[in-house]
């Protein structure tokens, strides 16, 4: 199997193109392998691009255990910047995901992803909750360095009112009138990624929501760079929702399937 590694503000992929269906999508555990940093590739997730009749191409997404998983952003951003590659788009493409359509486009080496509109975000107490192609906990923290991300985070993501589904857990921090500082421990990973794409788009909307920002382009701070989404708002909620970053090819390789 010919792979290609990709990753999006360090959250890392392997992308193989699989229009010939060359891949046995049912074998988890393989994909649980490569996707492992000691006996395998190494990845927070696995990406097939394969060919749709209605769009450029079609993206099925797995999560780093092996089993198909939702909307994952910063994928999104790295299999456009893949399906440049291959020569399958120029620099504007639309391709199908397991939440939808999404449009995408590449400017000046930034792939900017449109994402799911949004109409629900819900306020806790302690945290919001929405999803944006996967769910999110929201909840900002004081000293956010400090955090043990992966303990904290598998708490939440295991606890009520989550349980086995489970939630994506993000810990923001505000350092600007529309700056924040985030970090996210990703379910199907169960650990801390150094970027999470759905997840900082959750944050962005939720600081919104929550009036910590009147901005409407939003800039995010991630352990493995920096990230932008922009949107709208209307009483119907969130839309014309972009996230927007760099999307690089690592290395190329072979992987025994």
């Amino acid at each position: 199997m010919t792979f290609y590694k990709y990753q999006g503000t360090g959250n890392d992929f392997v992308i193989v193109d699989n229009r010939l269906q060359i891949i046995d999508k049912n074998n988890t555990k393989q994909i649980a392998q490569l996707c492992d940093r000691r006996f395998g590739i190494g990845a927070d997730g696995f990406i097939l691009l394969e060919n749709d009749e209605n769009v450029d191409f079609k993206m099925v997404y797995y999560n780093a255990d092996g089993n198909e998983s939702s909307m994952c952003g910063n994928g999104g951003r790295c299999i456009v910047a893949f399906a440049k590659f291959l020569g399958l788009i120029d620099n504007e493409t639309e391709f199908i995901a397991i939440d939808g359509l999404h449009k995408a486009k590449i400017e000046n080496g930034l792939v900017h992803l449109q994402m799911q509109d949004v109409s629900d975000v819900e306020t806790y107490d302690t945290h919001l909750f929405l999803d944006t192609g996967s769910p999110h906990h929201v909840t900002l923290v004081p000293e956010l360095k400090a955090l043990e991300v992966k303990a904290t985070g598998a708490e939440i993501r295991y606890g009520a009112p989550y349980y086995d589904a489970g939630t994506n857990v993000n810990f923001v921090d505000q350092i600007g009138d529309d700056h924040f500082t985030v970090r996210t421990y990703e379910r199907g990973v169960e650990d801390e990624t150094l970027s999470c794409g759905t997840g900082v788009t959750a944050v962005a909307l939720a600081m919104h929501h929550s009036g910590k920002t009147k901005a409407q382009e939003v800039r995010l701070e991630t352990e493995g760079g920096p990230l932008k989404v922009s949107f709208k708002a209307d009483a119907e909620g969130y839309n014309d929702i972009w996230l927007v970053g760099p999307a690089q090819q690592v290395f190329k390789g072979e992987f025994p399937w």
